[in-house]
Protein backbone atom coordinates (compact mmCIF):
# COMPACT_ATOMS: atom_id res chain seq x y z
CA UNK A 1 0.00 0.00 0.00
CA UNK A 2 1.46 3.35 -1.07
CA UNK A 3 2.22 6.25 1.23
CA UNK A 4 -0.12 9.23 1.48
CA UNK A 5 1.01 12.16 -0.72
CA UNK A 6 2.25 15.22 1.19
CA UNK A 7 -0.59 17.39 -0.15
CA UNK A 8 -3.11 14.97 1.39
CA UNK A 9 -1.39 15.26 4.76
CA UNK A 10 -1.92 19.01 4.97
CA UNK A 11 -5.66 18.92 5.88
CA UNK A 12 -4.83 16.65 8.83
CA UNK A 13 -2.05 18.96 9.94
CA UNK A 14 -4.21 22.06 9.58
CA UNK A 15 -7.03 20.49 11.58
CA UNK A 16 -4.54 19.61 14.28
CA UNK A 17 -3.28 23.20 14.27
CA UNK A 18 -6.88 24.33 14.77
CA UNK A 19 -6.90 22.38 18.03
CA UNK A 20 -3.65 24.09 19.02
CA UNK A 21 -5.07 27.57 18.47
CA UNK A 22 -8.34 26.66 20.20
CA UNK A 23 -6.43 25.05 23.05
CA UNK A 24 -4.30 28.15 23.54
CA UNK A 25 -7.40 30.36 23.64
CA UNK A 26 -9.10 27.92 26.04
CA UNK A 27 -6.06 28.29 28.28
CA UNK A 28 -6.43 32.07 28.13
CA UNK A 29 -10.07 31.70 29.12
CA UNK A 30 -8.93 29.83 32.24
CA UNK A 31 -6.84 32.90 33.08
CA UNK A 32 -9.89 35.17 32.75
CA UNK A 33 -8.98 36.64 29.34
CA UNK A 34 -11.81 37.43 26.95
CA UNK A 35 -11.76 34.95 24.08
CA UNK A 36 -14.34 33.82 21.48
CA UNK A 37 -17.19 31.74 22.92
CA UNK A 38 -16.05 28.73 20.93
CA UNK A 39 -12.85 28.69 22.99
CA UNK A 40 -14.32 29.74 26.34
CA UNK A 41 -16.87 26.92 26.09
CA UNK A 42 -14.04 24.37 26.07
CA UNK A 43 -11.88 25.99 28.76
CA UNK A 44 -12.17 22.82 30.83
CA UNK A 45 -10.83 20.79 27.90
CA UNK A 46 -7.64 22.82 27.49
CA UNK A 47 -5.41 19.81 28.26
CA UNK A 48 -7.34 17.46 25.98
CA UNK A 49 -7.07 19.90 23.08
CA UNK A 50 -3.37 20.56 23.56
CA UNK A 51 -2.19 17.01 24.24
CA UNK A 52 -4.67 14.62 22.64
CA UNK A 53 -5.95 16.70 19.73
CA UNK A 54 -2.84 18.69 18.80
CA UNK A 55 0.16 16.66 19.92
CA UNK A 56 -1.70 13.43 19.26
CA UNK A 57 -2.22 14.58 15.68
CA UNK A 58 1.31 15.88 15.09
CA UNK A 59 3.19 13.00 16.71
CA UNK A 60 1.07 10.29 15.10
CA UNK A 61 1.37 12.08 11.74
CA UNK A 62 5.15 12.01 12.08
CA UNK A 63 4.95 8.31 12.96
CA UNK A 64 2.71 7.63 9.95
CA UNK A 65 5.26 9.28 7.64
CA UNK A 66 7.92 6.99 9.11
CA UNK A 67 5.71 3.93 8.52
CA UNK A 68 4.86 4.98 4.96
CA UNK A 69 1.51 3.14 4.90
CA UNK A 70 -1.84 4.82 4.31
CA UNK A 71 -3.58 3.01 7.16
CA UNK A 72 -1.19 4.66 9.63
CA UNK A 73 -2.62 8.09 8.75
CA UNK A 74 -5.91 7.09 10.35
CA UNK A 75 -4.31 7.85 13.71
CA UNK A 76 -3.62 11.56 13.12
CA UNK A 77 -6.88 11.91 11.18
CA UNK A 78 -8.93 10.50 14.08
CA UNK A 79 -7.04 12.58 16.64
CA UNK A 80 -7.65 15.73 14.59
CA UNK A 81 -11.35 14.94 14.13
CA UNK A 82 -11.58 14.23 17.86
CA UNK A 83 -10.37 17.76 18.50
CA UNK A 84 -12.97 19.09 16.09
CA UNK A 85 -15.64 17.16 18.01
CA UNK A 86 -14.53 18.83 21.23
CA UNK A 87 -14.82 22.24 19.58
CA UNK A 88 -18.15 21.35 18.00
CA UNK A 89 -19.69 20.54 21.38
CA UNK A 90 -20.37 16.94 20.33
CA UNK A 91 -21.00 14.37 23.07
CA UNK A 92 -17.76 13.94 24.98
CA UNK A 93 -17.74 10.18 24.51
CA UNK A 94 -17.40 10.66 20.74
CA UNK A 95 -14.19 12.66 21.11
CA UNK A 96 -12.90 10.22 23.74
CA UNK A 97 -13.64 7.23 21.51
CA UNK A 98 -11.92 8.87 18.54
CA UNK A 99 -8.87 9.60 20.69
CA UNK A 100 -8.74 6.00 21.87
CA UNK A 101 -9.01 4.75 18.28
CA UNK A 102 -6.24 7.16 17.23
CA UNK A 103 -3.92 5.93 19.96
CA UNK A 104 -4.65 2.30 19.11
CA UNK A 105 -3.73 2.85 15.46
CA UNK A 106 -0.64 4.80 16.46
CA UNK A 107 0.32 1.90 18.71
CA UNK A 108 -0.03 -0.40 15.71
CA UNK A 109 2.25 1.98 13.77
CA UNK A 110 4.78 1.92 16.58
CA UNK A 111 4.73 -1.88 16.69
CA UNK A 112 5.18 -1.89 12.90
CA UNK A 113 8.33 0.23 13.29
CA UNK A 114 9.50 -1.86 16.26
CA UNK A 115 9.15 -5.02 14.20
CA UNK A 116 11.30 -3.55 11.44
CA UNK A 117 13.90 -2.16 13.85
CA UNK A 118 14.18 -3.61 17.34
CA UNK A 119 16.16 -1.02 19.29
CA UNK A 120 15.94 0.69 22.69
CA UNK A 121 14.60 3.92 21.22
CA UNK A 122 11.85 2.23 19.16
CA UNK A 123 10.81 0.34 22.30
CA UNK A 124 10.61 3.59 24.29
CA UNK A 125 8.55 5.22 21.52
CA UNK A 126 6.15 2.26 21.61
CA UNK A 127 5.84 2.57 25.38
CA UNK A 128 5.16 6.29 24.98
CA UNK A 129 2.28 5.56 22.60
CA UNK A 130 0.91 3.03 25.07
CA UNK A 131 0.88 5.79 27.68
CA UNK A 132 -1.33 7.90 25.40
CA UNK A 133 -3.72 4.98 25.04
CA UNK A 134 -3.86 4.37 28.80
CA UNK A 135 -4.48 8.06 29.43
CA UNK A 136 -7.32 8.10 26.92
CA UNK A 137 -8.89 5.02 28.51
CA UNK A 138 -8.52 6.56 31.97
CA UNK A 139 -10.26 9.72 30.74
CA UNK A 140 -13.14 7.73 29.28
CA UNK A 141 -13.67 5.43 32.28
CA UNK A 142 -13.24 8.07 34.98
CA UNK A 143 -14.62 11.08 33.15
CA UNK A 144 -11.81 13.11 34.75
CA UNK A 145 -8.98 14.72 32.81
CA UNK A 146 -6.84 14.89 35.97
CA UNK A 147 -6.67 11.10 36.05
CA UNK A 148 -5.38 11.01 32.47
CA UNK A 149 -2.85 13.85 32.79
CA UNK A 150 0.13 11.83 34.16
CA UNK A 151 -0.23 9.33 31.32
CA UNK A 152 -0.65 12.06 28.71
CA UNK A 153 2.45 13.81 30.05
CA UNK A 154 4.32 10.50 30.00
CA UNK A 155 3.31 10.15 26.34
CA UNK A 156 4.95 13.47 25.49
CA UNK A 157 8.00 13.08 27.73
CA UNK A 158 8.81 9.52 26.68
CA UNK A 159 8.31 10.33 23.00
CA UNK A 160 10.93 13.06 23.30
CA UNK A 161 13.17 10.86 25.45
CA UNK A 162 12.98 8.04 22.90
CA UNK A 163 13.92 10.33 20.05
CA UNK A 164 16.84 11.75 22.01
CA UNK A 165 17.95 8.24 23.02
CA UNK A 166 18.29 7.41 19.33
CA UNK A 167 20.85 10.18 18.89
CA UNK A 168 23.01 9.03 21.81
CA UNK A 169 24.25 6.34 19.43
CA UNK A 170 26.59 9.00 18.08
CA UNK A 171 28.14 9.54 21.52
CA UNK A 172 30.26 7.20 23.65
CA UNK A 173 27.49 6.73 26.22
CA UNK A 174 28.55 4.37 29.04
CA UNK A 175 26.57 1.14 29.32
CA UNK A 176 25.77 1.99 32.94
CA UNK A 177 24.21 5.27 31.83
CA UNK A 178 21.88 3.40 29.49
CA UNK A 179 20.84 1.14 32.36
CA UNK A 180 20.08 4.23 34.45
CA UNK A 181 17.96 5.57 31.59
CA UNK A 182 15.82 2.41 31.64
CA UNK A 183 15.41 2.67 35.41
CA UNK A 184 14.25 6.28 35.02
CA UNK A 185 11.64 5.27 32.44
CA UNK A 186 10.43 2.56 34.83
CA UNK A 187 10.10 5.11 37.64
CA UNK A 188 8.04 7.45 35.44
CA UNK A 189 5.74 4.61 34.42
CA UNK A 190 5.47 3.37 37.99
CA UNK A 191 4.55 6.82 39.22
CA UNK A 192 1.88 7.24 36.54
CA UNK A 193 0.44 3.83 37.43
CA UNK A 194 0.38 4.53 41.17
CA UNK A 195 -1.25 7.92 40.55
CA UNK A 196 -4.40 6.07 39.43
CA UNK A 197 -4.94 5.13 43.07
CA UNK A 198 -2.96 7.58 45.18
CA UNK A 199 -1.39 11.03 44.83
CA UNK A 200 1.94 9.68 46.06
CA UNK A 201 2.38 8.30 42.55
CA UNK A 202 2.64 11.87 41.28
CA UNK A 203 5.72 12.45 43.45
CA UNK A 204 7.32 9.27 42.15
CA UNK A 205 6.43 10.41 38.64
CA UNK A 206 8.01 13.80 39.35
CA UNK A 207 11.18 12.18 40.66
CA UNK A 208 11.44 10.32 37.37
CA UNK A 209 11.03 13.58 35.43
CA UNK A 210 13.79 15.24 37.43
CA UNK A 211 16.10 12.27 36.96
CA UNK A 212 15.39 12.20 33.22
CA UNK A 213 16.20 15.90 32.92
CA UNK A 214 19.53 15.39 34.69
CA UNK A 215 20.29 12.38 32.47
CA UNK A 216 19.58 14.34 29.30
CA UNK A 217 21.62 17.30 30.49
CA UNK A 218 24.54 14.96 31.04
CA UNK A 219 24.38 12.59 28.08
CA UNK A 220 22.44 14.29 25.26
CA UNK A 221 24.31 15.28 22.11
CA UNK A 222 22.95 18.84 22.47
CA UNK A 223 26.05 19.95 24.38
CA UNK A 224 28.23 19.05 21.40
CA UNK A 225 25.86 20.65 18.87
CA UNK A 226 25.67 23.87 20.88
CA UNK A 227 29.23 24.58 19.68
CA UNK A 228 28.10 24.44 16.05
CA UNK A 229 26.38 27.17 14.04
CA UNK A 230 22.98 28.02 12.51
CA UNK A 231 20.22 25.41 12.84
CA UNK A 232 22.17 22.73 14.79
CA UNK A 233 23.06 25.30 17.43
CA UNK A 234 19.50 26.63 17.58
CA UNK A 235 18.14 23.11 18.11
CA UNK A 236 20.72 22.44 20.82
CA UNK A 237 19.82 25.62 22.70
CA UNK A 238 16.12 24.74 22.49
CA UNK A 239 16.88 21.31 23.94
CA UNK A 240 19.11 22.46 26.76
CA UNK A 241 16.65 25.12 27.87
CA UNK A 242 13.86 22.57 27.74
CA UNK A 243 15.79 20.15 29.94
CA UNK A 244 16.16 22.84 32.59
CA UNK A 245 12.41 23.43 32.58
CA UNK A 246 11.83 19.67 32.82
CA UNK A 247 14.07 19.55 35.88
CA UNK A 248 12.18 22.48 37.40
CA UNK A 249 8.83 20.80 36.75
CA UNK A 250 10.10 17.63 38.39
CA UNK A 251 11.30 19.57 41.42
CA UNK A 252 7.92 21.29 41.77
CA UNK A 253 6.20 17.93 41.41
CA UNK A 254 8.24 16.50 44.27
CA UNK A 255 6.70 19.25 46.39
CA UNK A 256 3.25 18.03 45.34
CA UNK A 257 2.62 20.55 42.58
CA UNK A 258 1.07 18.03 40.16
CA UNK A 259 -1.71 17.24 42.62
CA UNK A 260 -5.17 18.61 41.81
CA UNK A 261 -5.83 21.86 43.62
CA UNK A 262 -2.21 22.53 44.50
CA UNK A 263 -1.36 26.26 44.22
CA UNK A 264 1.68 25.48 42.06
CA UNK A 265 -0.05 23.02 39.73
CA UNK A 266 -0.27 25.60 36.93
CA UNK A 267 3.45 26.31 37.28
CA UNK A 268 4.42 22.63 37.21
CA UNK A 269 2.19 21.75 34.26
CA UNK A 270 3.34 24.66 32.15
CA UNK A 271 7.01 24.32 33.05
CA UNK A 272 6.67 20.84 31.58
CA UNK A 273 4.19 21.51 28.78
CA UNK A 274 5.53 24.86 27.58
CA UNK A 275 9.09 25.02 28.87
CA UNK A 276 10.03 21.46 27.97
CA UNK A 277 7.65 20.15 25.33
CA UNK A 278 7.23 23.29 23.26
CA UNK A 279 10.93 24.05 23.45
CA UNK A 280 11.38 20.67 21.77
CA UNK A 281 8.76 21.63 19.18
CA UNK A 282 10.52 24.93 18.45
CA UNK A 283 13.79 23.11 17.94
CA UNK A 284 12.56 20.18 15.86
CA UNK A 285 9.89 21.90 13.74
CA UNK A 286 12.39 23.00 11.04
CA UNK A 287 13.23 19.30 10.58
CA UNK A 288 9.90 17.56 11.19
CA UNK A 289 7.55 19.76 9.16
CA UNK A 290 9.64 19.54 5.97
CA UNK A 291 9.53 15.75 6.32
CA UNK A 292 5.77 15.75 6.83
CA UNK A 293 4.65 18.48 4.42
CA UNK A 294 7.59 18.43 1.99
CA UNK A 295 8.26 22.15 2.39
CA UNK A 296 11.57 23.87 3.03
CA UNK A 297 12.02 25.77 6.29
CA UNK A 298 15.39 27.51 5.93
CA UNK A 299 17.01 28.58 9.17
CA UNK A 300 17.02 32.25 10.17
CA UNK A 301 18.39 33.88 13.34
CA UNK A 302 14.90 35.30 13.92
CA UNK A 303 13.93 31.81 15.16
CA UNK A 304 15.42 32.89 18.49
CA UNK A 305 12.75 35.57 18.97
CA UNK A 306 9.82 33.19 19.70
CA UNK A 307 12.14 31.03 21.80
CA UNK A 308 13.26 33.95 23.94
CA UNK A 309 9.66 35.11 24.29
CA UNK A 310 8.60 31.60 25.33
CA UNK A 311 11.17 31.42 28.12
CA UNK A 312 10.59 34.99 29.29
CA UNK A 313 6.80 34.67 29.36
CA UNK A 314 7.00 31.33 31.16
CA UNK A 315 9.32 32.83 33.74
CA UNK A 316 6.76 35.61 34.24
CA UNK A 317 3.90 33.13 34.58
CA UNK A 318 5.74 30.95 37.07
CA UNK A 319 6.90 33.97 39.07
CA UNK A 320 3.23 34.85 39.42
CA UNK A 321 2.43 31.31 40.48
CA UNK A 322 5.20 31.13 43.07
CA UNK A 323 4.29 34.53 44.53
CA UNK A 324 0.55 33.96 44.42
CA UNK A 325 0.14 36.95 42.12
CA UNK A 326 -2.67 35.96 39.75
CA UNK A 327 -2.37 39.16 37.70
CA UNK A 328 1.28 38.37 36.97
CA UNK A 329 0.46 34.76 36.11
CA UNK A 330 -2.35 36.00 33.89
CA UNK A 331 -0.01 38.36 32.00
CA UNK A 332 2.52 35.58 31.61
CA UNK A 333 -0.17 33.35 30.12
CA UNK A 334 -1.02 35.98 27.53
CA UNK A 335 2.62 36.29 26.49
CA UNK A 336 2.84 32.48 26.37
CA UNK A 337 0.14 32.58 23.71
CA UNK A 338 1.94 35.37 21.84
CA UNK A 339 5.15 33.32 21.90
CA UNK A 340 3.39 30.34 20.32
CA UNK A 341 1.71 32.50 17.69
CA UNK A 342 5.02 34.20 16.87
CA UNK A 343 6.58 30.77 16.45
CA UNK A 344 3.85 29.75 13.97
CA UNK A 345 4.35 33.04 12.13
CA UNK A 346 8.11 32.52 11.96
CA UNK A 347 7.63 29.05 10.47
CA UNK A 348 5.18 30.36 7.85
CA UNK A 349 7.51 33.21 6.91
CA UNK A 350 10.37 30.75 6.59
CA UNK A 351 8.28 28.53 4.30
CA UNK A 352 7.61 31.54 2.06
CA UNK A 353 11.33 32.35 2.04
CA UNK A 354 12.09 28.77 1.10
CA UNK A 355 9.64 28.85 -1.81
CA UNK A 356 11.05 32.15 -3.10
CA UNK A 357 14.55 30.75 -2.95
CA UNK A 358 13.46 27.74 -5.00
CA UNK A 359 11.77 29.97 -7.60
CA UNK A 360 14.84 32.18 -7.90
CA UNK A 361 16.97 29.13 -8.61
Amino acid sequence: MKDLPPVARLPILLLGMTSLIAGVMAGLARLAWDVPHLASNVAGLHGALMIGAFFGTVISLERAVAVGQRWAYLAPALAAVGGAMLLGNAPLTIAQTLSIAASLIMLASSLFVLRRLVAPFTLVLTIATTCWLIGNLAWLTSGLINVAVPWWLAFLVLTIAGERLELTRFLPTPAAARQVFYVIITVILGGATLSLWHDSGLKLFSGGLLALALWLLRFDIAWRNARLEALPRFIAICLLGGYLWLAFAGALGLAGAFEAGHPLRDSALHALGLGFVFAMVFGHAPIIFPAVARVRIPYHPAFYIPLALLHASLFLRIAGGLSGDFALRREGGLFNAIALLSFIASMLISVVRGRRAQIER
